[in-house]
């Protein structure tokens, strides 16, 4: 090579040192914080042949990555969705992905409680066991609804319809054990309380009080079920899966304005992606180390404490009372 085409070479590379060191520094800073956003992942190589899976609300996001990853482990995935269109195609991908047909769709709205009895109907009559549950379909809104039982959307979806489809095949549960249920809830439980005196948010709702109702409502389930499970060989486990970016997050973008959207948008590529979102649920579905606890809240793959509120016995069981209430009109 030319010395003339060195030097001048040489001499870019002297007067941009500062630019050439920045954008390096940037790209390292930005993998690292990448790996660190990333979080625990599920090390367990552990097969699931011969097991039935259920995933409520697995069409899309975490919940798909965790039907994928499950039924590649030879794991029989019973797909509980509201769309079923969606759901079919999820199916596809899951089939494709593992190489295991034995994929099942049915479906499941959890805003109607007659749904979720005719979806526990059908598997209690059709399914010799059900050795791992998760209760992993969710929402968050900005605006008050109800469902089709008049119960605050949020509390009866992520909360009332899980807590009805756990109660009726529990004795499916029981009898395919060791078995896990799982429920997915959200570091934003930590903001929460239950408040008794309105659960259903009709004297003031707020996104930012509902919503965390709902999750630490979550937790709650999980510890009293976990106590009135004692020595049946079924453990339940609860956890933040991460911020991810799901299709929950449209609820979060259709609140933003066009401005703020826009000033959010360069954050978004520091959430978690599916994959990674999934680790956790996969970790409390398939770690051995994990065969003897129970009741327990994890995030990141590692166990967590949650918040004070979410360790009070006494409203988890009265938590537990009035969700009995609230469907039972639908338990026979």
């Amino acid at each position: 090579m030319d010395s003339h085409v060195i030097e001048a070479a040489s001499v870019i590379i002297s007067d941009n040192h500062w630019l050439i060191t920045s954008v390096v520094g940037s790209v390292l800073a930005f993998i690292l914080l990448r790996r660190i956003v990333a979080g625990g992942v599920c090390v367990s190589n552990k097969r699931l042949d011969g097991k039935t899976v259920i995933i409520t609300g697995c069409n899309t996001g975490i919940g798909l990555e965790t039907a994928k990853e499950l039924s590649a482990r030879g794991a029989r995935v019973i797909m509980a969705c509201r769309d079923m269109a969606k759901a079919n195609k999820a199916s596809d991908i899951v089939k494709k992905f593992s190489g295991n047909t034995d994929v099942s769709v049915q479906r499941l709205d959890l805003a109607s409680l007659d749904s979720v009895r005719k979806f526990a109907d059908t598997i209690n009559d059709n399914e010799e066991r059900v050795d791992i549950l998760i209760n992993n379909a969710g929402l968050m809104l900005f605006s008050r609804l109800e469902s089709d039982d008049g119960y605050e959307m949020q509390f009866a979806v992520n909360h009332l319809g899980h807590f009805l489809l756990t109660y009726l095949l529990l004795s499916k549960i029981k009898k395919s054990a060791p078995a896990r249920i799982i429920n997915v809830s959200s570091n934003a439980h930590s903001k929460g309380k239950i408040n008794f005196d309105d659960i259903n948010s009709k004297k003031d709702y707020s996104i930012l009080t509902a919503y965390p109702q709902s999750k630490l409502a979550n937790i709650l389930f999980t510890k009293e079920l976990s106590r009135r499970l004692h020595g049946t060989g079924v453990t339940t486990y609860t956890l933040h899966p991460g911020v991810i970016n799901t299709e929950i997050s449209r609820y979060v973008k259709a609140w933003m304005t066009p401005p703020l959207f826009l000033f959010m948008r360069p954050f978004f590529i520091f959430l978690k992606t599916p994959v990674q979102g999934a680790q956790t649920t996969l970790h409390c579905a398939l770690d051995e180390n994990l065969d003897n606890v129970s009741g327990k809240y994890f995030s990141d793959c590692v166990q967590k404490q949650p918040s004070k509120a979410a360790l009070d016995m006494e409203n988890a069981e009265r938590l537990w009372r009035i969700s009995e209430e609230m469907v039972a009109s639908t338990v026979r």
